[in-house]
């Protein structure tokens, strides 16, 4: 999924300072353990760097755990399967602001509406963007989320680290409605570039105005 407000690169090096503090080393040792220049691994932990292979493979071995685990890739076993591996994990609200700076790159959300004869919501992943403070999405002209707008929705899109067991989470409430004005389109158009991984000819543009926003983050406090 494309952009998480977390920069992705950024992720790497938490992860990295995250594993050295769970090992008890200084940032000193590491650059030992690794064969590298302290300020080098300073720099990955505190910016969004993207160092090579190799680099990710010395480091590692030097934490003892793989390349895999320090750039996020994901296993066989769910987020949240396993045990936290936060020391002292606290919860955070957000604030509109800050729930609308970590969606405004986009990505994969999750839309929930509303379908009449049905006890219980319909919940459908799609690929977003945020264009002038609205969620926009693309869906099939006459599929499932086209045939049911006019409500009101919840739209909610996450980032999880399953290493450090930290994330957050972000819920858009507010009206659907598709996007027929061609002026309108076409501005959208310009400014993302909106495509879906399911495929097919989505030709539907569909806004969400964001009325009401939360969201939530989990951090560890003994990685502060």
């Amino acid at each position: 999924m494309d952009g998480d407000g977390w920069n992705t690169a950024g992720d790497l090096g938490r992860r990295v300072a995250h594993r050295r503090a769970q090992l008890g080393i200084s940032l000193e040792e590491l650059a030992v353990r690794a064969d590298m220049d302290p300020g080098y691994v300073a720099y990955l932990e505190e910016s969004p760097a993207n160092p090579s292979s190799q680099a990710v493979e010395r480091l590692a071995r030097a934490l003892d755990t793989t390349p895999e685990d320090l750039r996020g890739a994901y296993s066989e076993a769910p987020p949240g399967a396993a045990s936290t591996a936060a020391a002292d994990p606290v919860l955070c609200e957000l604030d509109r602001s800050q729930c609308m700076e970590l969606i405004a790159q986009g990505g994969v959300g999750r839309v929930a509406f509303c379908v009449p004869g049905e006890r219980s919501p319909m919940v459908l992943p799609v690929n977003f963007a945020v264009v002038g403070g609205a969620v926009v999405f693309r869906t099939l002209s006459d599929g499932l989320i086209s045939r049911h707008l006019g409500e009101e929705v919840t739209f909610e899109v996450d980032r999880l680290d399953t290493v450090s067991s930290t994330g957050w989470s972000v819920v858009v409430r507010g009206p659907a409605r598709r996007l027929t004005d061609p002026g309108r389109v076409e501005r959208v158009r310009s400014q993302v570039q909106l495509r879906s991984w399911a495929g097919g000819r989505r030709e539907a543009y569909v806004e969400i105005t964001a009325e009401r926003v939360t969201g939530r983050r989990v951090e560890d406090r003994a990685a502060r």
